[in-house]
């Protein structure tokens, strides 16, 4: 098995944001939106650990959200943000309920991981969408998450993000995103429409629906790559169910399991964004990883 540690020793703790969502949603955009602009000017180097060089690639236009028609009478919501000579494409899926929040500034504003890291992956010279909710649903639960309606929606997500970039298509999921990530990857690998795929924090106790060890992982053909950090104590996403699964993806092109270790001190529960299974203070390191590997996956 081929493993990457991410971060063995534990970065400067950053102090917590106040609990007031309004102040802390703007404090975090303000935030993030610097971290892109020292990557852009190549200021603030990356800890030596992560070895990894930002691509500069200035935003085409300002993000924004789309309503994208995806079933008769139903529309899907959409972030959709563009750089110029994209390297690549990721469709972000979110954990939860879904969803990425509002958009302000140009940025989503959703707390979870990867709506968060947005910014990193633009850096990194990526065109990022990201997956919201279908416009007859407040929730994406488990089942939903591997039922018709959703195969439906994503289908018709990829060919309007498709339509917009011929850059190589990425899905990257984190916790119950990563359900929905390998149930499309599984049917539609076959129609070359996706590069490959990112599983975070995945989804592993089988008592959930679509939980992948449920799921067929020895059909996967595609790249994929498993990143999960050694220290997330969410019950459905035990670190020690992850090299099981990893074996399991016995067809894979190629694929690559990376650990994480470290970060802030977490806060909340153990399955929410702000806690290690959100790889909370090792978010950029953690999306930067993701980002070099999908550009030039190796084993």
């Amino acid at each position: 098995m081929d493993k990457h540690v991410l971060g063995a020793a534990p970065p400067r703790q950053r102090a917590a944001p106040r609990r007031a969502a309004p102040w802390s949603a703007w404090r975090w955009r303000a935030w993030a939106w610097a971290g892109v602009l020292l990557a852009l000017l190549g200021a603030g180097a990356l800890p030596s650990h992560a070895q990894t060089q930002a691509h500069p690639a200035p935003p085409v236009a300002p993000g924004a959200a789309f309503q994208v028609p995806t079933r008769e009478g139903v529309s899907t919501v959409v972030y959709w943000q563009a750089v110029d000579s994209a390297r690549a494409t990721v469709l972000l899926f979110p954990g939860g309920g879904g969803g990425f929040g509002t958009v302000s500034q140009g940025l989503p504003s959703g707390g979870n991981f990867l709506v968060r890291s947005v910014p990193y992956f633009l850096a990194q010279g990526l065109n990022v969408a990201v997956l919201g909710r279908p416009s007859d649903s407040a929730d994406l639960g488990y089942a939903d998450r591997i039922a018709p309606a959703h195969a439906r929606d994503v289908a018709q997500v990829i060919a309007w993000v498709q339509a917009r970039s011929a850059a190589p298509l990425w899905l990257v999921g984190t916790s119950r995103g990563t359900v929905s990530v390998l149930a499309v990857a599984l049917a539609r690998q076959a129609q070359g429409e996706i590069a490959g795929i990112v599983l975070s924090s995945s989804i592993l106790n089988t008592a959930k629906p679509g939980a992948l060890p449920s799921q067929d992982l020895a059909s996967l053909r595609l790249p994929v790559l498993m990143v999960h950090h050694r220290q997330d104590a969410c019950g459905v996403c035990p670190p020690q169910a992850l090299p099981a699964a990893f074996e399991a993806l016995t067809q894979a092109a190629v694929k690559k399991l990376m650990w994480v270790d470290g970060g802030s001190a977490p806060r909340g529960e153990a399955c929410e964004p702000w806690h290690h299974h959100g790889y909370v203070g090792q978010e950029r390191e953690t999306a930067e990883q993701i980002a070099q590997w999908l550009t030039a996956p190796t084993p």
